[in-house]
């Protein structure tokens, strides 16, 4: 089975970037490295050869960044320092996929990425409230680089993420029971601004679902993404592009995600189309979200279906999609509950990430 390595970091912005970076720098420096050679072939595929124009593109980035949550910024420079690499490469590679739909968007067929998120609400749960859950699916390679930190500032609130070595948070849950995560989609419109690790690392942040929401709303985003925020009074889900904010919540039935708008007028502004391995994924997880018996469990058992092939929500490297589900989470926000594991469902150990 494979295992979730655990990092605990304390202090201040820089002293939880310290303490970060240095714990995970052999990881970070390899992490790095596969990720330029990952943009690379990207790139090259879409008839881009200049390496540098992605790198400049992560820079502009991080000085906004440095602007909407000058914390982050000094974090996240604490971080690459006492890894021993370049804070432009190590900001641009953790949030390639942004980047990347900023210079390159819809210059090639779509790619066959992708996560799926599910969020039960309490009259669909068997002990009466909510679950919020995810798997996260990208590059293959990620999986050796998957890890779960818990922070633990000298002022704010305790955090858990997983995320990889490295970079900000990619989903998580704080210890007042605020849990955040993302699905990727794409519409024309991106620009440099605030990318998505960012977005999800402040909203970590934040002591209540509503706050949680405004600090992706309001910010100036750099490209789309659907985000769900939970909390043990509710959740919603949000269509974002760039520039515009569609929100769902879940008093109107359960919500799941998968990588494709559902919101009309983003869907006419879709840089790539809709996948197979998309659509299927997205009618698996509304089955089981009709249920009236879901507990974490069930989502595991989700999780690790494999009922659609190729196009399942449990994604294999070997089925060559160039994708893989490299880590997933659930989160039962009123109980301040979180599970998660390294890899698919069915091949990684479960643990729960505790606070305190």
């Amino acid at each position: 089975m494979l295992e979730l390595t655990q990092v605990v970091c304390s202090g201040s912005p820089e002293q939880l970037g310290q303490a970060y970076g240095t714990a995970v720098k052999t990881q970070v420096q390899a992490f790095v490295d596969q990720r330029l050679r990952a943009a690379k072939v990207y790139l090259y595929e879409r008839g881009i050869r200049d390496l540098d124009a992605f790198r400049r593109i992560g820079a502009d980035c991080l000085l906004a960044l440095k602007a909407w949550h000058p914390e982050g910024w000094v974090e996240h420079c604490a971080t690459a320092a006492a890894a021993g690499v370049d804070a432009v490469d190590l900001y641009t590679t953790g949030n390639m996929t942004d980047v990347r739909d900023v210079l390159a968007l819809g210059q090639a067929v779509a790619d066959a990425e992708g996560c799926t998120s599910a969020i039960a609400p309490a009259t669909h749960t068997r002990g009466g409230q909510l679950i919020a859950a995810q798997t996260w699916d990208l590059n293959p390679t990620d999986l050796d680089f998957v890890v779960a930190v818990h922070r633990r500032p000298t002022t704010g609130l305790e955090t858990w993420s997983i995320t990889c070595a490295g970079c900000p948070s990619l989903m998580g849950m704080n210890a007042a029971g605020v849990a955040v995560g993302t699905t990727n989609i794409k519409t024309r419109g991106s620009r440099k601004g605030i990318p998505y690790l960012s977005l999800l690392h402040r909203a970590l942040q934040c002591p209540d679902r509503m706050s949680a929401e405004r600090a992706i709303t309001s910010a100036p985003r750099a490209a789309a993404h659907t985000y769900w925020i939970a909390g043990p009074d509710g959740a919603c889900d949000l269509e974002c592009t760039a520039d515009t904010v569609v929100r769902r919540d879940l008093v109107d039935g359960p919500l799941t995600r998968t990588n494709h708008c559902l919101v009309p007028e983003n869907q006419i502004r879709e840089g790539e189309p809709a996948t197979a391995s998309s659509k299927a994924r997205l009618s698996r997880a509304r089955a089981t979200l009709a249920r009236r018996d879901l507990d974490v469990d069930a989502l595991q058992d989700l999780f690790s279906d494999r009922s659609d092939g190729v196009d399942s929500i449990n994604r294999f490297a070997e089925d060559g999609q160039g994708t893989s589900t490299n880590a997933c989470m659930i989160a039962v926000p009123a109980r301040r509950e979180l599970h998660a594991c390294r890899g698919s469902a069915d091949r990684g150990r479960w643990v729960r990430l505790a606070y305190g």
